[in-house]
């Protein structure tokens, strides 16, 4: 049985760009040797020497919200055109839309809590052959280890473990999120939270972290900003130029057209109905629809299950 496992192994690395590597390995990744219970081996599919790239971690809860699916896409996107590795779970919901966002500007790398010749079960098997392609698959359970709900916190220590820090995207206070959170604390890397509804369950846990110390993002620039000791030279954004960002963020935001300002103040990331904005704004249909419409198409609100949400990208 051992020999059949040793010779399943030596033929998967035979293959293009699939690589077992061990800790004494100078492609180990150098973060993650410095934790405390770094795996002894990592499975790889894809480009390996991104795993000694700058990383940040971005994980959230799988039941996202609207909200929490357009930041966790629009910020992986950012952050990934700028340089920086986005790395994640695979998991269905906000890991799926960083690993995404991701993808459409930059690379991004994917832990697996099971096997890498696991992935062809998985809901997000098309995903996983694309972050092969442009990025990386990692995991430290043999090829054939099959998913548990044991396999999934160890796989959270290694996606804290590479990075410099860990963004939480959406939470619930029981999500699996607060677990890489932890970890995080505990491997001494930066732990950011973006803040949501009072009313969302799914923001409960992201305020928590907030209330215990994680630093508030609500830009690209607040995690450049934040993040500014850890950076590297692999990123395209100069130190200098992070205060920059901060205050172009901070204009764009003030610099609403005065048209809108009057159905924006109404909106968040609750969906508020037409009905309720016709009240609130008493606007005539027709203009209200006339207004949502082009506030659509400039970005500056969003339609969603329920009614119409505010886009805090863009407003």
């Amino acid at each position: 049985m051992q020999s059949e496992l040793l010779d399943s192994q030596l033929r998967w690395v035979e293959q293009p760009n699939q690589h077992i590597i061990s800790l004494s390995d100078k492609a180990y990744p150098e973060l993650l040797r410095q934790i405390t219970d770094p795996p002894p081996v990592l499975y790889v599919k894809g480009h390996l020497p991104l795993l000694n790239e700058c990383q940040i971690a971005m994980v959230g809860t799988r039941r996202m919200s609207q909200y929490g699916k357009r930041n966790a896409y629009q910020f992986a996107q950012g952050l990934a055109e700028l340089g920086i590795i986005i790395t994640s779970g695979l998991a269905i919901g906000i890991d799926s839309q960083c690993h995404k966002g991701a993808l459409m500007t930059g690379q991004t790398i994917a832990v697996l809590g099971c096997g890498l010749n696991q992935v062809h079960l998985s809901a997000n098997r098309a995903l996983a052959e694309q972050i092969a392609e442009n990025g990386a698959l990692v995991s430290e359970f043999p090829l054939d280890y099959p998913a548990s709900k044991f396999t999934f916190p160890r796989r959270n220590r290694i996606i804290s473990g590479m990075s410099i820090a860990t963004i939480i995207v959406e939470a619930a206070l029981r999500s699996g999120s607060l677990i890489t959170a932890r970890l995080a604390l505990e491997q001494n890397r930066q732990v950011l939270a973006m803040p949501g509804s009072i009313h969302s369950p799914q923001s409960k846990g992201c305020h928590h972290l907030i209330r215990d110390g994680a630093a508030l993002v609500e830009s690209i620039a607040d995690i450049l900003l934040e993040l500014k000791p850890r950076l590297t030279e692999a990123t395209k954004v100069a130190v200098t130029d992070l205060q920059f960002l901060k205050e172009r963020d901070n204009s764009a935001t003030r610099n609403v057209p005065a048209e809108y300002s009057l159905v924006l103040q109404h909106l968040g990331s609750d969906s508020l109905s037409f009905d309720h904005l016709i009240e609130q704004t008493r606007l005539t249909p027709e203009q209200l629809s006339s207004m949502l419409l082009m506030m659509e198409l400039e970005g500056y609100a969003c339609q969603v299950p329920g009614g119409y949400i505010r886009n805090n990208e863009k407003s």
